[in-house]
């Protein structure tokens, strides 16, 4: 795969400002590991590569378990998940996949049972981020581990 361009340098100012939005999702209300499962489910979803490797190798990184991560895709038959990482992953899938009804209220009314308001819209901020970050990659067919070492991530272990 080659990339076509490279949004950073074409667009630095607004890549900037969107590191820097992205960036504030660390201090949130949803805990990093949550955040990490977040990242990988709606990068595969939305079939970003450099994303997809990117977080999985951040979730190592962050002490995530190897199983849970093969689960991942499989998240509603898998026992490995949390009542509360069930909801964000729930959560992640309507908006990354936004029926065109709208969310259901059913999913809403079930994710709530798990997250304060402060916590849904927290998450739905990393939802909106992280797709639009796979829609950049994606469109511009960015080189998954191309940023490995700008990111540190070559210390994940993972090849």
């Amino acid at each position: 795969m080659t990339q076509r361009i490279n949004a950073m340098q074409q667009s630095p100012a607004l890549f900037k400002k969107f590191v820097e939005f992205s960036m504030l999702n660390k201090d949130s209300a949803i805990e990093q590991k949550t955040l990490d499962l977040v990242h990988i489910r709606a990068s595969q979803i939305n079939g970003c590569g450099f994303c997809l490797d990117m977080h999985v190798k951040e979730a190592k990184l962050h002490g995530e378990r190897e199983l849970r991560l093969h689960h991942l895709a499989i998240w509603r038959e898998s026992q490995l998940f949390s009542a509360r990482e069930r909801a964000a992953l729930a959560w992640t899938e309507i908006l990354t996949r936004l029926p065109e009804q709208g969310v259901p209220d059913e999913v809403y009314d079930r994710v709530r049972t798990q997250l304060s308001e402060k916590e849904l819209s927290d998450l739905s901020f990393a939802v909106m981020a992280i797709n639009a970050w796979n829609r950049l990659n994606v469109g511009f067919r960015t080189v998954p581990g191309s940023a490995d070492k700008a990111y540190g991530l070559d210390k994940a272990g993972l090849e």
